[in-house]
């Protein structure tokens, strides 16, 4: 009697896990699928939305502010910044463009960047001259460097 309590309880327990556990691959797919609001550009999107690269002067191509985080998938720093990057995207939408760019995709505009260490990120106002940040930030330094930089 006490092996088939105790039987009933090990199946219980791992329905209830099994079950569980589909429901956190079933939200993980949901984020998955969702849009993302950090918009990865390609060197001729960037080219179109931010900075024309091929031209001799360079030229803000937004209509707000924009933050271009030049990063790689193979990067830890980058990897932790991006959910960051995520949320702030959708907590200043209509106020500041955020763009992503893939250093190993995009070599060319690392190169005109100057990007030599990542995850670096670059603020541009609308006017004034942008500001580059290299290395990790949290979201609270990320907001200061935003209305600093940015909003003010």
């Amino acid at each position: 009697m006490k092996t088939l309590k105790t039987a009933a309880i090990v199946l219980a327990a791992i329905i209830c896990m099994s079950a569980c556990g589909n429901a956190g691959a079933r939200e993980k797919k949901k984020a998955a699928d969702a849009p993302k609001a950090v918009v990865e550009l390609t060197t001729e999107t960037f080219n179109s939305k931010v900075f024309d690269t091929t031209k001799e002067t360079a030229v803000f191509l937004g209509d707000k502010p924009a933050i271009v985080d030049f990063t790689a998938t193979w990067c830890g720093p980058c990897q932790r910044l991006a959910p960051i990057l995520e949320e702030l995207a959708n907590e200043y939408k209509g106020k500041v463009d955020i763009y992503k760019v893939d250093v190993d995709k995009c070599r060319d505009l690392a190169q005109a960047f100057n990007i030599s260490s990542i995850p670096a990120l670059l603020f541009i106002p609308t006017e004034g001259d942008p500001l580059m940040l290299v290395g990790l930030r949290n979201k609270e330094q990320l907001k200061t460097e935003i209305q600093k930089n940015l909003l003010d």
